[in-house]
């Protein structure tokens, strides 16, 4: 950028700048981004383990990643990419209405209906844009939209961007704000919406879905039309429930009305999704502004996915799951041990409640000084006084890297 391009807008550098500065202050900022430089694959009874920029050859486990079933590197998945691009090229090379859409974009589509038993699928570029496509075009002028308060960001924004009769948000997993929220709005709406995380990723927790779900129908002659329930289920799919089926699996729940997921956490690769009846998903096609003007993900990309559900969908699948939920106790149990605080709860999400963001910080640099990736998370990700290290247990980690992570918070002398 030319200099005096850079000048002219020194007053806003001056602002943003400030900014920044009072994030860092806070503690709040994420600074800068470790870059990996070097994947090195499991050995010697030890999971996978990474390099980073300006670490030289040091090595690091990671315990903060989303790649609940460690597919990412399965060969699998990369021949089945590489065999799509071959044939069909790296890129889709325009928005799936004019001529980007692929047979295995269609395949995948379908594929994932089946999975979740359910009439129809729809694949986006993330979860992210899954969901604000899919509840801004649903939330109409006549509509009360419900929210869990710890729901994901995306949910937040899209609610943000609607415009809604109401907007609503009942406290965290609590049913009778969530029945009263709906009886209040009973006779003055047309249509409600009740949205919430399967699995909420800062905690590790879940929704309660089989009493959402019967609310939902307790209330629903109340609505000309209907009360539709949304579930965002994209740290459940693939890692919760005895077949990694989600939340729903995992509560006996039933379907839910729309349930969206992702293919970039648990089977490793890029892209979210949605599944549901035909009617809604073809409406969503014609309406949803993500997918309607932004390219799907790529050829390869679905092809690798179509890869991730038929590993997930077999017994290497259930091995894998009861393994990584093998791992995910054993590391519960040692956090417990070592008295430190966490949530109770199934899911390889597990946090370390810190409660403070000062000390969150130096336990997230005292694990990196031990070779150990962790993630801290503050205000305002977080509540304040919830400080926490979210730890996220893979299937690709081995009892060794787990007592390697339990030794290293044994020896903070900080806590």
């Amino acid at each position: 950028m030319p200099i005096d391009r850079i000048d002219r807008i020194d007053r806003l550098h001056g602002v943003l700048a400030a900014e920044l500065e009072a994030l860092r202050e806070r503690g709040t900022a994420k600074r800068d981004e470790a870059v990996i430089t070097r994947a090195l694959p499991p050995a010697d009874g030890r999971g996978p383990r990474f390099q980073l920029a300006g670490q030289g050859e040091r090595q690091f486990l990671k315990m903060n990643s989303n790649s609940y079933l460690g597919l990412a590197h399965r060969r699998e998945l990369m021949r089945a990419e590489e065999e799509a691009v071959e044939a069909f090229g790296t890129g889709p090379g325009a928005v799936r209405f004019i001529s980007g859409t692929y047979e295995p974009h269609v395949r995948l589509e379908e594929r994932l209906a089946r999975f979740h038993g359910r009439e129809a699928g729809m694949i986006f570029s993330s979860a992210y844009a899954t969901v604000v496509s899919l509840l801004v075009p649903l939330i109409t002028a006549e509509t009360v939209v419900i929210s869990d308060e710890l729901n994901h960001n995306c949910i937040i924004n899209a609610i943000r961007l609607s415009r809604p009769l109401g907007k609503e948000v009942y406290k965290h997993l609590d049913l009778g704000g969530l029945e009263r929220k709906l009886a209040e709005a009973a006779g003055q709406a047309k249509r409600a919406v009740v949205v919430t995380d399967g699995v909420f990723s800062m905690r590790g927790d879940h929704a309660p879905l089989p009493e959402i779900f019967a609310l939902a129908r307790r209330f629903d002659a109340a609505f000309a039309e209907n009360v539709l329930v949304v579930v965002d289920d994209s740290h459940g799919v693939g890692s919760f429930g005895r077949t990694g089926r989600g939340t729903e699996e995992h509560t006996g729940s039933g379907p839910a009305d729309l349930l969206v997921a992702t293919l970039g956490k648990a089977l490793g690769v890029n892209g979210g999704y949605a599944v549901g009846s035909r009617t809604i998903l073809h409406y969503l096609r014609e309406t949803s502004p993500m997918y309607i003007y932004s390219n799907p993900i790529t050829v390869g990309e679905a092809a690798a996915a179509l890869a991730a559900i038929d590993i997930l969908d077999s017994p290497d699948g259930l091995r894998l799951l009861e393994h990584l939920r093998a791992m995910t106790v054993r590391f519960q149990q040692g956090l417990v041990r070592l008295g430190y605080e966490t949530i109770a709860g199934e899911h390889p999400v597990v946090p370390l409640m810190v409660r403070d963001t000062a000390k969150t910080r130096a336990l997230v640099e005292h694990l990196k000084a031990n070779g150990i990736l962790a993630t801290g998370l503050a205000y305002p990700v977080v509540p304040r006084g919830d400080e926490e290290i979210r730890f996220q247990v893979n299937a690709s980690h081995t009892p060794a890297d787990v007592d390697e992570v339990l030794a290293a918070l044994a020896s903070f002398a900080g806590r």
